[in-house]
This record gives structure tokens, sequence and C-alpha cells, in this order.
């Protein structure tokens, strides 16, 4: 059987995120789906070695590859919208989940298990997930920033709030323990 499924999801690279913000430079949802996944595999790491958790990291990391592929279809939607109330916020999430399940129709019979299942992970690995994208987005944040773009600054405020509002441990260790390297030049980092 012939499937489109992985010359859809390479379209991700098509789409940017921070649409209605002015960006020094645009962040592709291939981008930003490879930093969440690095992002989450750390935190996974971090809470299986310091916190005594038992993630499987690996399924973590490939689950945040796959968290956004739902916007091939229906876009970026900019956060001040799908969280500006209860209904907007009910209804986008359905809206992904069917994108989802329309993505995965796609692929052959014996490979939607497979698949299907990165987009319905635990609630403890969808936590993980959840801490690794706001992460990514105070990465993204910083870095606008740095470049002298002040359009991030409130952004920048509310994303490291909503990453306290998680209560995510590993989020924290990672923000305590590696996030003041983003603000870094290369010549800072070595």
């Amino acid at each position: 059987m012939k499937s489109h499924f992985f010359a859809v999801i390479s379209r991700m690279k098509n789409i940017y995120r921070w649409g209605l913000m002015r960006n020094t430079k645009q962040e592709s949802l291939s981008e930003h789906s490879f930093e969440v996944a690095v992002v989450a595999h750390a935190l996974c790491v971090i809470g299986n070695t310091r916190l005594n958790k038992n993630y499987d990291q690996n399924f973590v990391a490939v689950a945040a590859l796959y968290h956004d592929t739902s916007e091939i279809i229906t876009g970026d939607m900019p956060t001040p919208v799908k969280y500006f109330n209860e209904e907007i916020k009910t209804t986008y999430k359905k809206i992904e989940t069917l994108a989802e399940k329309s993505l995965t129709d796609m692929l052959p019979d014996d490979m939607k298990d497979t698949y299907s299942a990165l987009y319905t992970p635990d609630s403890e690995s969808k936590k993980i997930i959840k801490a690794a994208d706001k992460i990514s987005a105070l990465i993204k944040c910083v870095q606008e920033i740095n470049m002298g773009n002040k359009e991030f600054i409130k952004a920048e405020k509310s994303t490291r709030k909503s990453i306290k509002e998680l209560k995510c441990e590993e989020a924290d260790i990672f923000l305590n323990g590696f996030m003041d390297s983003f603000s870094l030049t290369l010549d800072e980092q070595n």
C-alpha cells in the first residue's frame, strides 16, 4: 500500500510559528518539534536519574516529535487565540484530534497503532511534553530578546510563569541547570 503520511509530515518545515509576532529569525514547526523532542528527552533523563521516575524517554522523545503534526492541517494557531476562552480551547482540541486521526488514517493498517499511540501518551508523559513545549517557547523568547527584539519580552515572562504553573520538577531542574546558557554567545558557552 502506498501512503502519503511521511510526505505530509515533511511539510512541517513549511509551517512557521509565532505568526502574530515580528521575528528576527523564523522558526519552522520542524525546528520547534526537534527542540521539543530534545528537551522532552532531557526532562525524562532528569526525572529518571535525579527523581527516581521511570519514564520511557525514547517514547516520550518520539511523541514530542509528533506533538504538533496536527498543525500541518490546522496551521499554527497563535496561543492568545487558542486559549482565548474555554470554548475555543475545547473546540480547537477536538479539531487537533481530528487532524491527528486524518494523518494516521494515511498509514497502512499495520502501522496505524504505533503512530496513533504517539498522540495519546499517558498523563505523566503528556506533562513532560507540555513542559518541553513551553521550554522550547521560552528558548525562542530568550533568543529573540538577545537579538534585540523587544516584541518577545512579555511572551518570555508569561512563558516562564506558565512553566512554573505546570509544577513539573523536571522542568524546574532544567531551567535552573541549563536555561541560562541560551543567553550566552557561542564563545561564552565554551
